[in-house]
């Protein structure tokens, strides 16, 4: 079980001192708390991708590149890469460009963002966000799976004979997540891959992702991919811990009073009642996400979201040596509950080169 974190970048004003840090402030500190993330023993920083204030991660290649070149084992992905505004060229050279710099410690989650003016911005209708985003995606696969491509399509010019470069690390592409909350279509298309497919649980109860994991599971199983349960899941989540679960229920209600997403809405109570949010202690913190399995089944990867709402980075880091110290109880229960044909990680870069070589190893022995 891969355990990390995910932002999404934003400047929200701390609500306890009226203060709002800069871009500048923001940014610095999110390379913070990766290299923190990394310090204690979390798996994988993952950034999302906007191009609107209040967020500042409008770049996510440029963070992680930067991010990779002071980290050593931290995986680096994206908690959206938009699929249907960004060119699949540049995605395609963008990503193997950053594999190549971190040593093939990336992947990336596709996804339409949630954002509708993005689409004009980027000179697209979003009432093509579907077509956009299965046209794109296989002209990605194609991008990185083929050396020389012949491709003309219905939303960008046609390639003749052309080569994106750099090449995938070691002939590799990045692993592919596939991020949506409510859209069937997506499932299908990780599942057709053979991709990951994650679910941001964080808003909604989980019956209503608890339906798309499903289909993303059995439409796996029809694809040939292996079994339903095999399937590649990932999950997101949140918390505010303190060791007195009492505290941490009076330090953070300011900030999810006044959140930009959720606040002014749900009371605490009620949100952390009828979502994935905790509010607690470390140990609450541990239960409530040994949960998530029941609602899911086995899944592969838990990314918590922890760096919002205005809360300031001293916090934050403070957040993240508690996930460090629970950390390897959640993987530890997760792996006594998972069966022995599923797998306990996804598939990173070093896995998918030994799966290779062993590979070839059978077929030279065969042929002997």
């Amino acid at each position: 079980m891969q355990i990390g974190i995910f932002t999404v970048g934003d400047v929200t004003t701390d609500p306890t001192t009226g203060r709002t840090p800069t871009e500048h402030e923001r940014i610095k500190a999110m390379v913070t708390i990766a290299e923190h993330a990394e310090a204690v023993g979390l798996d994988v920083f993952a950034t999302g991708e906007h191009h609107n204030p209040p967020f500042v991660p409008s770049s996510p290649t440029t963070l992680l590149g930067h991010i990779a070149a002071r980290t050593s084992t931290l995986t680096l992905s994206t908690s959206t890469t938009l699929i249907t505004t960004n060119d699949p060229v540049k995605i395609a050279e963008d990503y193997a460009m950053l594999q190549h710099l971190a040593d093939g410690r990336v992947d990336l989650m596709l996804g339409r963002g949630n954002t509708a003016p993005v689409y004009p911005w980027f000179g697209q209708d979003i009432a093509d966000g579907v077509p956009l985003t299965v046209e794109n995606y296989q002209l990605l696969r194609r991008l990185w799976d083929e050396d020389v491509v012949d491709w003309q399509g219905r939303f960008r010019t046609p390639l003749k004979g052309f080569t994106a470069t750099p090449r995938p690390l070691d002939g590799i592409p990045p692993f592919v997540w596939h991020g949506s909350i409510r859209t069937p279509e997506v499932a299908e298309i990780a599942a057709y891959f053979g991709d990951g497919f994650f679910a941001n649980n964080i808003f909604w109860p989980a019956s209503h992702y608890t339906r798309l994991i499903n289909l993303y599971r059995e439409r796996f199983e029809h694809y040939g991919h292996g079994r339903a349960d095999q399937a590649i899941v990932g999950l997101g989540g949140q918390f505010f811990m303190r060791r007195n679960s009492q505290d941490a229920w009076n330090e953070f209600r300011p900030y999810f009073d006044n959140a930009p997403v959720y606040g002014h809405g749900p009371s605490m109570e009620d949100f952390t009642a009828q979502t994935p949010l905790t509010v607690g202690s470390p140990q609450e913190v541990i239960e409530k996400t040994l949960t998530f399995r029941d609602h899911f089944g086995d899944y592969q990867r838990q990314l918590f979201l922890v760096d919002h709402a205005g809360l300031p980075l001293k916090t934050v880091l403070e957040q993240l040596d508690m996930l460090g110290e629970i950390a390897p109880t959640l993987r530890a229960e997760f792996d006594a509950r998972r069966p022995a044909h599923v797998p306990a990680d996804p598939p990173t870069h070093a896995s998918r080169l030994a799966a290779r070589e062993a590979g070839r190893d059978l077929d030279v022995r065969a042929a002997v």
